[in-house]
């Protein structure tokens, strides 16, 4: 085991003590993070692309195919840059990432449960009308 494995699971450990359920403490702290208006539009391209390209992804796994894994590498790469560029209007930004695992983590789980839940629960329409 190198220092950077043990580096790793350190900053897992404190991750987890943290945030010992990812997904609710997204969702508490979600809708302050996602008011401005731009943002909110953006996130309903953005994550879209994102799923489909996760899924395009998938297939080229599958089917071991070269152009469906470099759509979704360009499609995955541009809709988190989209997102990323789009978060820096927000007046409460998310706390920064712990590693690449975390941001892993934080990104697959946020694109595919909580934005959508975000969405279907009302919360985005309520953002939209409340927008600053």
């Amino acid at each position: 085991m190198t220092a950077l494995d043990s580096d790793s699971r350190v900053e897992d450990c404190i991750m987890s003590k943290r945030h010992p359920n990812l997904l609710s403490w997204q969702w508490r702290h979600y809708a302050d993070q996602h008011r401005h208006p731009t943002n909110l539009l953006l996130h309903l391209i953005a994550v879209p692309l994102f799923l489909l390209s996760l899924l395009l992804l998938l297939i080229g796994l599958w089917h071991m195919g070269f152009v469906p894994l470099v759509l979704a590498a360009i499609g995955l790469y541009g809709a988190l840059c989209l997102q990323a560029q789009v978060h820096r209007l927000e007046q409460n930004q998310p706390p920064p990432f712990s590693g690449e695992r975390d941001a892993c983590k934080h990104q697959l789980l946020e694109q595919s449960v909580t934005f959508p839940r975000f969405l279907f629960s009302g919360g985005w329409w309520r953002a939209w009308r409340n927008r600053r």
